[in-house]
């Protein structure tokens, strides 16, 4: 096969196992299930988890589908088991795929953290956009002319709503898989929602992530000991020893993750290598996972902007996405070939979930063939895809107002042990 047509190809496999979740139909094999007192689960295949808690006085969600259509056809299954209104829908983060639906459910009010809401601000419209690039099945039903979902109410760090023999708290425990996630906690019930800060079953998408922050809100998940834990996306972890292995596991994803890419960035290579080297960390534990191929690339990409010092993520167009493909071409052939053989001889008890971390090293001779002038002819001339080649030294961090964020709205690495504090606090409280 001639070269060029081969490195078409390639390109072509990397964006289509960054726009192609599964072959399965959204919203088939839905289910509604009990995991405490008052607290359930909806699911359904390729959509994120919905909580549902009812009280005497009414119904909470925690997080909607993707789509209208979809978040009616959840309300249905909910109708089965009660007909209380619905009071509140409670935003974890800002992600489309846990928030279009919100509005199907008529709820009183739309609660979100302060940060949250200004990422539907600077981000919402972009993600949408992004989004129905990357999951075309999953939001195929969403209008054209649909626009993000805006809170009703926002909150700072935490609240607490009476549902009628029911207290459910709300809580934001930290930077994590966004900057405004927040968490729900039933402690009558032992139950805790803990959006996309927590995967049992899948990888943590880490797009928009503060990786280095994400392991204290995990310490923090942990702390309030629950009985049940219900994760953003895929199955629900059940019993002490459950939530634990969700909560490790995660967090070994993350600081493997971190850690391996924060190792290519100190060597000076490029994303391409540092792309192939991070897989190699992560493919042993990880492959077989729900959403790995899907989310690696940009997790990787997020992974080497924050190891490069850029503390806020940057936003996520269709334009960046594939100058993201660009800059890998030809990379995910080699992955996926290995991660084949990897998923292949993977033990499934394993997946099941083994508590222990496993420290994974990236290879000394990663960095054995490259060098800046190769790195650099990886990437498309865009100025986005430039940068991505950019050794260490030349990275220039992106600028606060580019997310038109004030800077109150930020936390500063020189405001850290306050901002721990105040989470701390809030835990305490919570507890």
């Amino acid at each position: 096969m001639p070269q060029a047509v081969r490195q078409q190809a390639e390109s072509e496999t990397g964006m289509d196992e960054m726009t192609k979740r599964s072959e399965a139909v959204p919203g088939a094999n839905e289910k509604l299930e009990e995991v405490g007192r008052g607290c359930y689960v909806y699911s359904a295949d390729e959509c994120a988890n919905t909580g549902v808690v009812i009280g005497e006085r009414g119904v909470l969600i925690v997080d909607s589908p993707a789509t209208p259509t979809l978040a009616e056809q959840a309300l249905a299954k909910i109708r089965s088991l009660t007909d209380r209104p619905v009071r509140s829908v409670v935003l974890t983060h800002f992600h489309s795929d846990s928030t279009l639906g919100a509005m199907a459910f008529e709820p009183g009010e739309v609660i979100a953290s302060d940060l949250t809401r200004r990422m539907i601000e600077t981000r919402g419209a972009e993600d949408i956009r992004v989004s129905r690039l990357r999951d075309p099945e999953l939001f195929a039903a969403l209008p054209e002319t649909a626009g993000a979902v805006t809170p009703t109410m926002t909150i700072a760090s935490s609240m607490s709503i009476d549902l009628g023999g029911l207290e459910v708290r709300l809580m934001h425990l930290g930077r994590g898989h966004t900057m405004g996630d927040l968490v729900v906690w039933v402690p009558q019930s032992g139950v805790i929602y803990a959006g996309d800060l927590v995967q049992k079953s899948s990888v943590p998408y880490c797009g928009d992530a503060h990786l280095a922050d994400w392991p204290r809100a995990l310490d923090r998940i942990t702390a309030f000991r629950p009985s049940a834990l219900v994760p953003g996306r895929g199955r629900i972890a059940t019993g002490a020893q459950a939530v634990a292995t969700a909560v490790e596991t995660t967090r070994d994803y993350v600081t493997t993750l971190r850690d391996a890419a924060a190792a290519c960035v100190e060597q000076s290579l490029g994303l391409r290598d540092t792309y192939l080297a991070v897989s190699d960390a992560l493919a042993h534990r990880f492959a077989s996972r729900d959403d790995y191929g899907f989310h690696l690339p940009i997790n990787v990409a997020r992974a080497y902007d924050e190891a490069l010092g850029l503390d806020l993520p940057q936003v996520w167009t269709c334009e960046r996405l594939a100058d993201l493909r660009d800059a890998l071409a030809g990379a995910d052939a080699a992955v996926q070939e290995s991660d084949d053989e990897t998923v292949a001889e993977a033990d499934e008890g394993e997946i099941a979930g083994d508590a222990q971390s496993e420290a994974e090293a990236v290879p000394e001779d990663a960095a054995a063939d490259t060098g800046e002038a190769e790195a650099r002819d990886l990437v498309s001339d865009s100025a986005f895809a430039a940068s991505l080649a950019m050794a260490p030294d030349e990275a220039t961090v992106e600028g606060e107002e580019a997310l038109d964020l004030s800077t109150d709205d930020i936390v500063e690495d020189t405001e850290a042990a306050a901002e721990d504090a105040r989470d701390d606090r809030v835990l305490e409280e919570a507890r």
